[in-house]
């Protein structure tokens, strides 16, 4: 990947995670809790939401080492679940809504890649990045350790009995999801190539 390639990866990364935190916000809006728009985070400048690690350094880490999974996150969008009109689904929603929104940036286009195969290639280039980054971070962000959305999913439907697990998964969630980036992404490649060729009818 040369220098133009890996500046377009992450700014398409940047972008994206910072629709993913929108969304966050917009769902949590939706249940009734407006502290997202009160910290002035429901808009699309990627200023407000750049977390220097997850959104720069990491993404240029791992396009230096030639990761074939490029993933990264921006600042969470903040939100009071004691001001969600149903706390147990507000979470979800919530959580939910940034994983659903990077898949749908992914479907809607990997459906315009499918359909239009023979527009060239530098079409094919900046509609595959999208469709990939998008996967990647709808894919990453549903493991199940803290603070990813996966995470939340998971917690808001098991019992009280499991709240040991929970708050050693919280207390030790930068170490887990350290040795998970280092030792374990490169095993969500092939649900990326998989869910790739699925919407797009390519391979990567």
């Amino acid at each position: 990947m040369n220098a133009t390639d890996a500046v377009f990866y992450i700014a398409v990364l940047i972008m994206s995670v910072v629709i993913h935190e929108v969304s966050h916000g917009f769902a949590a809006e939706a249940f009734g809790d407006k502290t997202a728009r009160y910290a002035g985070r429901l808009t699309l400048n990627p200023l407000k939401h750049l977390d220097i690690f997850g959104s720069i350094f990491l993404p240029i880490i791992l396009v230096l080492y030639h990761s074939p999974f490029l993933f990264g996150w921006a600042k969470p969008v903040p939100y009071n679940p004691d001001n969600l009109s149903n706390r147990k689904w507000g979470t979800i929603s919530v959580a939910a809504a940034g994983v659903i929104a990077n898949f749908s940036l992914a479907i809607i286009f990997g459906t315009i890649l499918r359909f239009n195969p023979g527009l060239g290639e530098s079409f094919y280039f900046i509609t595959s990045v999208i469709v990939l980054v998008n996967l990647a971070l709808g894919i990453f962000n549903l493991i199940p350790i803290p603070p990813l959305d996966g995470s939340k999913i998971l917690f808001s439907f098991l019992p009280f009995s499991f709240y040991g697990l929970i708050s050693f998964l919280e207390r030790y969630s930068f170490i887990l999801l350290l040795v998970f980036i280092v030792f374990f992404s490169d095993s969500l490649y092939p649900i990326l190539a998989y869910l790739f060729h699925l919407i797009t009818g390519l391979a990567i």
